[in-house]
């Protein structure tokens, strides 16, 4: 590259809402990465391997984001200082229109020629055709390129300023510009050198700021590769990762003083990051009469509303204690210490006051209260769906050999913590409160834990239920928000899903696969199904493209048929994210299980076998088999209903029968203990023929592998006697039918 040195832009803004800074600078990265790259403009690579791609690995322009809450920049390695040299066509009119009937130039094809200073004419100018996807047009090549880039950076950084992802634009000022909030300053380095140009008002130029309190005046930046210690040394960490470990420090070192474990997840540490150009962490605490409330409620608050770190004891109890982030050195922290406690007081004393007044009313009392609370207007009121999810339970229960009685007890007080004062100031205590207030209030420990295990798992990655009644009340409960909104036409479109039911029937599914709850999926759907009323399934026909001509029972049969792929689709990703092959599941999806705990199972023994050398050879045989059946098909001829004996001429069809018998028997013995590793080695097994005495195999190491690559080498299908020839496809359908019992290894 040409005169290539370090790139540096950075935007100077008011604080930028600290949930869309790690967007908004990671875009602004790969945009001007986009427009170099478009424009030619050459810049530093690296590769990069592309997951589970069979290609080379691609390549990216090598370069660091850098944000803050008051800035978003990127520094790119090496950039050319100006374009590469192409080549590049310029089009004139089309063969039709650029030539008369007689071959001659028309005058769109001579304004052509003059206007691009081209003196050629007459032959010379029908030879100038170049091959476009709509056909040929006159034309030709020009060398390109070449542009300086300090003349190009001004547009192509209004396109990717234009082209970042900002929800809300602000408007500043008595102008027309908007942006994510307004800019102040504009950093633009090209190594040592300021590249002139001007945005939202703003020129650029050299100078950055450093921290609001502790530095706020101008920051000289020598070249693009001093960014990162110029603001530094101005009580700014550009680097986002930087600021990160810092807090994580900062956090751990007061933890330590104080004596207890920090509680900070991702979610809180990126917050803090963005809220902090210069993170510092304060030990404060809080009056011990508060730990009377829930934890729960007061972690709850102190991280959404204040983003504070609260800290627990070695047994997970929560300590008076916590900390907080400062985004400044103060010389005095008693002060900021002091600010953080008296914050934090009125939102505890509000979380005792909801807690000591939902302790006065019994969870059973608000279940009245729970009819005026409309669900959805064609499934009815929330208690509505409260009845149908307990008696959905209890059926579930009885087959679980979960206690029936519990189940509908628990599910009928499962949505009474809504109408709670705790659970309407922190929706996201919803089942918490449910199974503290039911402890507090007499219920059994069993029935308080399900009411908080009914909404496990709450996000991805979560744990199931750990407790089989939980498990019963979590899956009746996404059973019948499935079947309740499938039926009204609320099934997902595209990218939308405003009622959470991709993530509802992945929750089912893991809860009946990680759980072990054998249940028929088809047939739980339709007990779900046959709860929800006749007028909100036939609101919902149109939606689902169902004949109205259908019978109601055929109607929720096609509802649950629909509802059950759309679950088994949300396992893909769960399987391939544990390493099991597309293939593999299309394999075991082919024999439809009827439940998602059999599913799993012929699965992971499927995973395992894959990978031994018999898979691949019996996977052979099976799509062998399966396409000699398929063009017999398409031929018009089918196999015999049934082998006959009478038919069977050569030894090899003999073999094969007996080792198809053998193997049919043992694996299905297999299957009914669930063995399904055992049923897939069965086929391989060489000691096949060990229960037919006497009985020698005419080829060595008797198997049904063996026997079927004996049968392709010695039996002619296509003979010319219909009755043998159909004889003989029966004995491969057969042999289709015993190896389908575990999956379609045709498939694999």
């Amino acid at each position: 590259m040409t005169n290539s040195r370090p790139l540096l832009i950075e935007l100077g803004t008011e604080e930028l809402p600290i949930g869309a800074i790690d967007l908004l600078a990671s875009a602004f990265a790969t945009k001007i990465c986009e427009q170099l790259e478009s424009h030619r403009i050459e810049t530093e690579m690296e590769a990069v391997a592309l997951e589970r791609a069979p290609w080379p690995a691609s390549r990216r322009t090598l370069h660091t984001i850098y944000a803050t809450p008051r800035r978003i920049a990127v520094h790119i390695t090496r950039v050319a200082s100006s374009q590469s040299q192409f080549s590049e066509p310029v089009l004139g009119p089309s063969v039709q229109v650029g030539l008369d009937e007689g071959g001659n130039p028309t005058p769109a094809l001579l304004g052509f020629a003059k206007k691009n200073g081209i003196a050629a004419e007459g032959k010379q100018l029908a030879q100038m055709l170049i091959d476009t996807p709509q056909g040929q047009r006159f034309g030709f090549h020009r060398n390109a390129g070449g542009r300086a880039l300090v003349d190009l950076l001004p547009g192509l950084l209004a396109e990717a300023v234009k082209a970042l992802p900002i929800a809300k634009p602000m408007r500043w000022g008595d102008h027309a510009w908007s942006f994510v909030r307004p800019l102040h300053w504009l950093v633009v380095l090209h190594g040592d050198q300021v590249i002139e140009t001007e945005m939202f008002g703003i020129r650029s130029t050299r100078h950055s700021r450093g921290h609001r309190f502790m530095a706020d005046k101008p920051v000289w930046i020598t070249d693009a590769d001093g960014y990162v210690e110029a603001l530094r040394a101005a009580h700014v960490l550009a680097d986002p990762t930087e600021r990160r470990a810092r807090i994580r420090g900062e956090v751990a070192r007061v933890a330590a003083q104080l004596g207890g474990m920090p509680q900070m997840d991702d979610a809180l540490l990126d917050q803090l990051a963005n809220l902090t150009e210069w993170p510092v962490a304060i030990g404060c605490s809080f009056d011990s009469a508060f730990l009377a409330v829930p934890q729960e409620a007061l972690i709850s608050t102190m991280v959404a509303n204040q983003k504070f770190v609260p800290l627990l004891d070695g047994h997970g109890h929560m300590l008076p204690r916590f900390i907080g982030v400062a985004n400044i050195e103060s010389r005095d922290e008693t002060q900021i210490r002091h600010g953080y406690e008296r914050v934090i007081r009125p939102r505890f004393a509000d979380a005792k006051f909801f807690y000591d007044e939902d302790l006065k009313t019994p969870l059973a009392q608000h279940q009245q209260a729970l009819a005026a609370v409309v669900d959805q207007p064609a499934l009815g009121s929330l208690w509505d769906k409260s009845l149908r999810v307990a008696e959905l339970a209890r059926v579930i229960a009885g087959r679980v050999g979960a206690d029936a009685a519990q189940a509908a007890h628990a599910a009928s007080l499962a949505k009474c913590d809504l109408l709670t004062r705790m659970v309407g100031e922190f929706p996201e205590l919803q089942g918490i409160m449910g199974r503290t207030y039911a402890l507090a209030q007499g219920e059994s420990p069993e029935i308080a834990r399900a009411l908080d295990e009914v909404y496990m798992p709450r996000a991805a990655g979560d744990t199931i239920a750990a407790s089989t009644l939980g498990r019963v009340l979590a899956v009746a409960e996404r059973a019948d928000t499935l079947a309740g909104l499938f039926a009204i036409g609320g099934k997902p479109g595209g990218a939308k899903d405003p009622y959470a039911l991709r993530r509802a029937a992945l929750g089912l599914a893991r809860t009946l696969i990680e759980g072990g709850l054998q249940l028929d999926t088809r047939g739980l759907l339709l007990e779900a199904l046959d709860a929800i009323p006749e007028a909100a399934l036939a609101a919902g026909l149109k939606a689902a493209k169902i004949a109205s001509a259908l019978d109601a029972g055929a109607r929720r049969a096609a509802l649950a048929e629909e509802i059950e792929r759309f679950i088994v689709e949300r396992l893909r990703g769960y399987y391939a994210e544990q390493g099991i092959a597309a293939g593999v599941f299309e394999a075991v999806l082919a024999v439809a299980p009827s439940s998602l705990v059999d599913l799993d199972r012929r699965l992971r023994a499927l995973a395992e076998f894959s990978r031994l050398p018999e898979c691949a050879a019996l996977a052979a045989a099976n799509k062998r088999v399966a396409n000699i059946l398929r063009k017999q098909a398409e031929l018009g001829e089918s196999p015999a209903a049934n082998i006959d004996q009478s038919l069977i001429q050569v030894p090899s069809e003999r073999t094969m029968m007996l080792a198809l018998q053998i193997a049919r028997d043992r694996i299905n013995q297999a299957v009914r203990r669930h063995d399904y590793a055992e049923a897939l080695a069965i086929p391989a097994r060489v000691d096949l023929f060990q229960s037919a005495p006497g009985f020698f195999a005419p080829f060595d190491a008797p198997s049904l592998l063996a026997a079927i690559d004996d049968y392709f080498e010695r039996v002619m299908i296509a003979v010319e006697d219909p009755a043998i020839r159909r004889n003989r496809l029966a004995i491969l359908a057969e042999f289709q039918r015993v190896f389908a019992t575990v999956a379609d290894l045709s498939r694999l």
